[in-house]
Parts: C-alpha cells; sequence; structure tokens
C-alpha cells in the first residue's frame, strides 16, 4: 500500500510537471516568489513544483486543481494547502484550506484562504497570522502583499505572549491592537496606525502612530522607549533616546535629558568594531550646578598579531558632583584611565601601561592621587630543569609622580626556584629559592604617603630567601565517611629585617596588611614588595577535612612563629611579636541548603579576637537566608584621609558590621533582599531590594536601594528604578534617584 501511495503521488507531480510547462501563453513568464531580500531579482525561468495527494487538469479552462497535502515551492518559498488551485490563463493561484506561507527569511503566514498573482508577489488572505522571530506573532482579519514586498493587514494583533493553555480566548498578558499593520519586508519594519497597547484586554496606553524594527533584525534605526523619574538633584527628569545604525560595524545612540532642577544633558554613546579590535565612546556634556559639565568614558583595544595587543581607557569628569548628581559612574571611587601594550609567549607575559587617576569622593584629594608614567611588568615561568625544578621570574618598573606626595621611580626583580617531591609514605615536599630586589629613586618623601623625615632618597635592597614545605595528609575511609587530617609546616631561612631595614625605602604596594589563613604561608605576608617578610621564621597548621555523602566539613588552624621580632609589621597586624596571631578557617556544607565559612583570626596573650568575617546562607532557591558578620581593628577605607603613621600603629578605628540577605526564586519571579548595619555607630549603611518576573513576552523589574552614609556631603542617597520590557517593542521604565 505504502508503494502504491508513492507511486500515485509521483504519477501526480509529473502529470502537474506536464500541465505547468506545457506551452501555453504569456503565462510561463511569470517571475517567481519574492524571496523577502532587499534588491531581490525574479527569476523567470525558475520552476513552481507541486506535490499533491490528487490532481486534475482541465485543458479547456487551463486550471490545475491539487488536493489532499499539497505543497509547492520556488526560490525557497513553500506553499502548503489543502486544495490549491492554478489557473495558466490568468496566473493566479487560490489556496484554500489550513494555508501555510513559509518565507526563506523564517517568517510564517497562516492563514484560511489565499488568492497569489504575480509569481506570489501579489497576495490577498483572510483570516491570517504572521509568526515571527522571538515568539512574535501578528493575526488579522486578513491582509494583502503588494509586491512582494509590503505586507498590510487590517484589524490586526500584535503580541509575544503564549495564549493561555487551559482558555486560549482570554486575552494575553499583552498585546497590541491596531486597526492597520503595514510590514515592511525590505526595510524590516512594521507600522501601526491607530494602535493600542493592552494589559489582560484592558486598554493603558494610546499610540496614533509608532513602528519598531522586525523582530528578526538586532540592529536598527529609530527611536527608543523614553525613560522618566524624579531623582533628588535634578527632580524629574525625561530621557528620549535616538538609536542611529551607522553601518554594519558601528552605531550611535543620542539620549538627550531634560529635568526641572538642572540640565539639560546630552549623552552620546558610540560603538565601532574592526576587524582587530573595538572602540566605545560614552561622552555627556550638561549643564549642573549653574555651569556646564561633562563626562567621556572610552574603551578600546585591539590585536596587533597573534602575540600584541593594545588598548586604552579613558574615564573622566569634570566634576564629581556631576557625577553624582546624575547617577553617572554609580558607586565608584576613583575613574582610572590607562593606555597600555601586552604580549603573550610560550610561558611569559609581559604588559606596558600608563594610568591616572581621578578622586569621585571628597575624601579624596586629586593632588595626592599618583600618575603612573610608565608601568612595565614581565613575567616567565621556565619548563621543568633537570633537577625537578622550575624557574620563574617576574620584573617592573614604574614612575609614580604625585602634584603633592612622594614621587617614586622603582626597578624590581623576583626571582624564584621551586622543586616539589613525594617522600615515604606519602608525605609531600616542597623545597624553594627565592630573591626579591628593589632599586628606588624617591623625593618628596616627607608627604604621603610615607610621612619620612628627610625628603629624597636613592636605595636598594634584595632580601634571598629558602624555604621547605611539608605536608602530611593522612586519609582514613569508612562508614561514616573519610576523614583528612593534614599538618602543613613551612621553614624559611633569611636576613633579618625590620628595624632600620625600611626606614629610607618608599611604600607603595605594601600600606595595608590583613594576616589570615589566605597568606599564612608564602614568602611575603605583605601584598607587595615594598615591605618584605624577612628572618628565620616557621609557619605550621593543621588542616582537617570531613567527607559523608554529600556533606563536608573542612577547617585550619595555624600560626606564624619567627626568631626575631620584626618591627616592619605594624602594631595591630597579629604579627609584630615572635609568635603571631592565631588564624582559623572553617567552612561547613553539611547538605545542599547550608553554607557556613568562618574566618578568624585571635591573640592568645590575652586572649583577643581581633579579625572576623563570618558568613553564613540556608535555604533552597525557592527562598534563602543569608548573614554576615564583619570585624577588623583597622579600616582600610581611613587611610585616604588620615596620615598613615597615625592610623597602623593604632587601633582605633575599626570595622564592625553585620548584613543580612534574603533571595527566592519561584518560577518566573526573583526577588532579592539586603541590608548592612555598622555596629560601632549603631547606624545602618545600606539597605535595598531587587525584584523581577521574565516570562516569553515581558520582563518586569523594579529595584530600591537606600545609601545612608554621606558622598560628598550629602546625606544619603535613594534609588527606585522600575522597568518594563515588552520584548521586541521595548522598554518603559521610571527611575527615582
Amino acid at each position: 500500500m505504502a508503494d502504491r501511495a508513492a507511486a500515485k503521488r509521483g504519477a501526480a507531480l509529473i502529470l502537474v510537471l506536464l500541465a505547468i510547462f506545457l506551452p501555453r501563453g504569456p503565462a510561463l513568464a511569470q517571475p517567481s516568489i519574492f524571496s523577502g531580500a532587499p534588491g531581490q531579482q525574479f527569476s523567470n525561468t525558475e520552476p513552481v513544483t507541486f506535490l499533491a495527494d490528487k490532481l486534475s487538469y482541465d485543458r479547456n479552462t487551463g486550471i490545475v486543481t491539487a488536493t489532499g497535502h499539497v505543497q509547492a515551492w520556488q526560490n525557497g518559498h513553500v506553499l502548503q494547502a489543502d486544495k490549491v488551485t492554478y489557473n495558466r490563463n490568468t496566473g493566479i493561484t487560490i489556496a484554500t484550506g489550513h494555508v501555510v506561507l513559509l518565507e526563506p527569511d523564517g517568517q510564517v503566514i497562516f492563514s484560511d484562504r489565499a488568492q497569489l498573482s504575480k509569481g506570489m508577489q501579489d497576495a490577498v488572505l483572510t483570516g491570517m497570522s504572521v509568526r515571527l522571530a522571538q515568539n512574535a506573532r501578528l493575526i488579522a482579519n486578513g491582509g494583502q502583499r503588494t509586491g512582494g514586498q509590503i505586507n498590510e493587514l487590517a484589524r490586526a494583533v500584535y503580541s509575544t505572549c503564549n495564549l493561555c493553555a487551559k482558555n486560549p480566548t482570554e486575552p494575553p498578558l499583552w498585546q497590541i491592537t491596531s486597526s492597520r499593520v503595514v510590514q515592511d519586508l525590505v526595510n524590516k519594519r512594521i507600522e501601526y496606525y491607530d494602535a493600542m497597547m493592552r494589559i489582560y484586554g484592558f486598554p493603558v496606553f494610546y499610540f496614533p502612530y509608532f513602528w519598531t524594527v522586525d523582530p528578526s533584525v538586532k540592529r536598527g534605526t529609530g527611536l527608543l522607549v523614553p525613560s522618566f523619574g524624579v531623582a533628588s538633584h535634578i527632580g524629574g527628569f525625561l530621557t528620549v533616546p535616538y538609536y542611529f545604525v551607522l553601518d554594519g560595524q558601528s552605531d550611535l545612540v543620542v539620549s538627550p535629558t531634560i529635568a526641572t532642577k538642572q540640565g539639560p544633558q546630552l549623552n552620546l554613546i558610540y560603538r565601532r568594531d574592526f576587524n582587530n579590535g573595538q572602540i566605545n565612546l560614552n561622552g555627556y556634556i550638561a549643564r549642573d550646578e549653574g555651569s556646564a559639565q561633562g563626562a567621556l568614558f572610552a574603551n578600546g583595544i585591539f590585536d596587533y598579531n597573534n602575540t600584541y595587543r593594545y588598548g586604552f581607557t579613558y574615564d573622566r569628569a569634570t566634576n564629581a558632583n556631576y557625577l553624582r548628581d546624575f547617577n553617572i559612574a554609580s558607586g565608584a571611587d576613583v575613574l582610572t584611565s590607562q593606555a597600555f601594550v601586552e604580549g603573550f609567549g610560550q610561558g611569559a607575559y609581559t604588559r606596558f601601561d600608563a594610568r591616572i587617576y581621578q578622586g569621585l569622593n571628597s575624601s579624596i584629594d586629586d593632588a595626592f592621587l599618583p600618575v603612573v608614567l610608565p608601568h612595565w611588568q614581565y613575567s616567565f615561568l621556565g619548563a621543568p630543569d633537570a633537577l625537578g625544578g622550575r624557574f620563574s621570574l617576574d620584573t617592573g618598573y614604574f614612575n609614580v609622580l604625585r602634584p603633592e606626595g612622594a614621587n617614586v621611580q622603582r626597578v624590581s626583580a623576583i626571582a624564584n626556584w621551586d622543586r616539589p617531591a613525594i617522600g615515604p609514605d606519602g608525605t609531600l615536599w616542597d623545597f624553594g629559592l627565592h630573591l626579591t630586589s628593589a632599586a628606588y629613586t624617591a623625593n618628596q618623601l616627607e608627604l604621603q604617603p610615607d610621612f619620612f623625615s628627610f625628603d629624597d632618597e636613592t636605595t636598594a635592597r634584595a632580601l634571598p630567601q629558602a624555604g621547605v614545605t611539608f605536608r602530611w595528609p593522612l586519609m582514613r575511609s569508612g562508614a561514616w565517611g573519610s576523614q583528612l587530617i593534614e599538618p602543613i609546616m613551612q621553614f624559611i631561612v633569611a636576613p633579618n629585617t625590620g628595624g632600620t631595614s625600611y626606614s629610607t625605602i618608599p611604600n607603595e604596594d605594601s600600606l595595608f596588611l590583613e594576616f589570615t589563613d589566605a597568606n599564612l604561608f608564602g614568602w611575603n605576608k605583605f601584598p607587595g614588595i615594598d615591605r618584605a617578610e624577612g628572618g628565620i621564621r616557621a609557619n605550621y597548621a593543621l588542616h582537617g577535612a570531613w567527607y559523608i555523602g554529600g556533606a563536608t566539613i573542612d577547617g585550619l588552624i595555624g600560626q606564624s612563629w619567627r626568631l626575631h621580632k620584626d618591627s616592619t609589621f605594624p602594631v595591630g597586624s597579629g604579627l609584630e611579636n615572635n609568635f603571631s596571631d592565631v588564624v582559623s578557617r572553617l567552612s561547613l556544607t553539611p547538605n545542599p541548603w547550608l553554607d557556613l565559612i568562618w574566618q578568624s583570626r585571635f591573640a592568645t596573650n590575652p586572649l583577643r579576637l581581633n579579625f572576623t568575617d563570618a558568613t553564613a546562607s540556608v535555604g533552597t532557591d525557592l527562598f534563602r537566608l543569608s548573614a554576615g558578620y564583619l570585624y577588623t581593628p583597622i579600616n582600610p577605607y581611613e587611610l585616604d584621609s588620615a596620615p598613615l603613621p597615625e592610623v597602623l600603629p593604632e587601633i582605633d578605628m575599626p570595622r564592625n558590621e553585620i548584613s543580612l540577605g534574603a533571595s527566592s526564586h519561584l518560577g518566573a519571579w526573583r526577588m532579592s533582599a539586603y541590608g548592612r548595619e555598622n555596629l560601632e555607630s549603631g547606624k545602618a549603611d545600606s539597605a535595598g531590594f531587587t525584584g523581577s518576573y521574565e516570562n516569553e513576552c515581558i520582563i518586569f523589574a523594579v529595584q530600591f536601594a537606600r545609601r545612608f552614609t554621606s558622598l560628598n556631603g550629602d546625606n544619603g542617597a535613594t534609588i527606585l528604578l522600575v522597568q518594563i520590557t515588552f520584548k521586541t517593542v521595548g522598554q518603559f521604565g521610571f527611575n527615582a534617584l
């Protein structure tokens, strides 16, 4: 039976082809189906191919009738219907019953009845719907296609929302109803006349006319959705952006803003892609606080070849208060501008750059900020040598200039040789040699950040070190899971530091030190090399873990000991005595819905807590709570506003805060809230809430944040953002700042 049906369909196909291409009048010269591409040339010779279950041909009328699973295709266009009649005399095709037109660009048109002519360039359709990209649909009582380039739809509805599965007659979440819709297939845009935005069927906004790009188009010139709101510094405001597609590689967004207290403001965003890189420019010009203000944020990166690339970042503003007033570069304390060249090799890396900074906080004086001109670094990691060790080298040079502060030039080299080994009974050994060297030329050292008693200095130093690290992981497995006990010991021999060792050496990269388990082991507990840890010393710890099922408990407790006290470490750092403070870490994950992480540092004589950083999280994606507590005796944020010698020796500016948070993810809904309080002052620092809902056709997002602390002399700030995105149409928003 299957063979007979196939033979029947094949015979029908042959009959159709013979009927269509028998010489009979000018109908054979009809152009082919329009392909939808701009400038498309229609073929006069491309055949129209049919498939059908049943075929008949009336030679007297010249009408071909195909019924049952009819398919016709030409130049990538496909017509499907229950019945198709083709009049060879008039060139008119009529399709009825489940009519489907498939376009080469992926667009699908459904219709109850379609009358096609001129090679399907012209068409009249009734009861039609158009399936577009991104789940978009156009439904209309009827439509007309002209020249294969324009679709005109009457009494149309547009939406990207799915209908309710239980009651498909209910209106979707949102839809746009329009008395007339024009779909420009060449320019890829959809125009709406006498349109109404409806939410669940209720009218909410009327548009006499507007247009959008076709959902299949990612970039299209046109007006973007305006945003409006109110801000404490500029009053009520309205921003109307316009997007320009300049060419295939570049675009421009022009966004004018008018406000009741300040402004106006103009924002220009330009982007361009090149064959070897890209550039982005974001510029502002405005009137704020009675004078002209502006800002420029620019960056670019380019590949020179497979080894080198270069780029730049330029972030600059005329006034920090202007950025605050218009909520530009929100949350940043410093703007950084730089130009760089960097190269990547086999086991090697190099970079050359220059940097300037601009402070955005009233506690940061630009005169104290450095200009780095230039900065160079080179890193190399060698292959294993004949002894099984590996050599590495890090070198660098920088020149730091300050209008009011120390000017420093430094050239440095850090060489390291490391040889791991496995000993008896599973012990792990690591033998290493380390050399840190640097040479300095500096002046104005009596100013920050050094505050020396003299003005200039030229000096050099070198610190060789040798060390061995021993680890012995002991693992036991049983009915109660696996337990790990791992003693760790590190012994280092080096010349003593402290005393007058660094009395003439500038300090650029080791201003702040936080001693925790993260830097217990290593050649230097300082974050940089301007201050280095020396002397004969030992670092030791006990690491333990318990793995049972999906649960994990992991902890470490350790301490550092040195033969001689090292006055390089400031008082309060936990490292100024022979025996350091004890550092510890504990992470507890008993199940997927609970996580605990705790880090601490405490003195033993007398027992005193000097540092704590603890976080806890409990719950699932449905609802999760989190809490955190941080205590440190030295607040690094105070270093910008007080001389260094007055800050580090004294433990009088602790950072003592607690934070709470909650989050929830339920289907299309996401929500989170947070709060942070300064326990030292007893006042809240910040609080906020975010929430969003997203499905196939809409995104609703709301954000609220309140800063209670002062910035640049204000009394805190409040941010409220409400945004509704109708997918493929645009985004509407309200901002309160």
